[in-house]
């Protein structure tokens, strides 16, 4: 089967993608088994790839985006997460706890709060029961920033799998935890 002949992918105007469809990619089935499977099946399993692909590729845009309008590196970006979560929870921020959470040293942390602290997203507030620790707070509207940034999106994610059967959820799940052991 030549690359015209492939089934499509859905989502590049007709044509099949040859880093996804084993048949243009691997035609001797070196690498990737096709065999006991029908053409029916194959498309399927190329659509599924292909919706992976697509999702991996909104979400890192979608990251892009966020980072750009909060105007924050990757780091910077996991790091203001974090401190979302803990506000969240109602537990206290340290710079330790970030080291260990962001798996960068606590020198690494200092200079990553320092960034933040000058754009105004965070303040350092002494800690309230060990007097030579520090606490790390979010600036208000940073707060909300981040929120409405990552919040909206996350809310409409689990909307999806809300809408989900329970049996369709635990299928998701097992899929995805096998995909992230390949």
């Amino acid at each position: 089967m030549n690359a015209q002949d492939a089934p499509t992918t859905g989502d590049d105007g007709g044509r099949p993608d040859p880093f996804i469809d084993p048949r243009t990619l691997d035609p001797e089935r070196a690498v990737v088994d096709t065999s006991g499977l029908a053409d029916d099946e194959v498309d399927q399993i190329v659509r599924v790839l292909a919706a992976l692909r697509r999702w991996r590729e909104s979400e890192e845009a979608s990251l892009d985006e966020s980072r750009r309008t909060m105007q924050l590196g990757p780091t910077d970006m996991r790091a203001m997460r974090y401190l979302v979560v803990l506000k969240g929870r109602g537990d206290l921020a340290t710079p330790s706890g970030l080291a260990t959470h962001l798996g960068i040293s606590t020198a690494s942390v200092t200079k990553l709060l320092d960034r933040l602290e000058a754009a105004g997203h965070i303040q350092r507030q002494r800690h309230p029961t060990d007097r030579r620790g520090i606490v790390i707070t979010l600036a208000a509207d940073s707060h909300l920033r981040v929120r409405e940034v990552i919040g909206r999106r996350h809310g409409r994610r689990f909307e999806l799998a809300k809408d989900l059967r329970p049996d369709e959820r635990e299928t998701v799940i097992r899929f995805l935890n096998r995909l992230s052991e390949t």
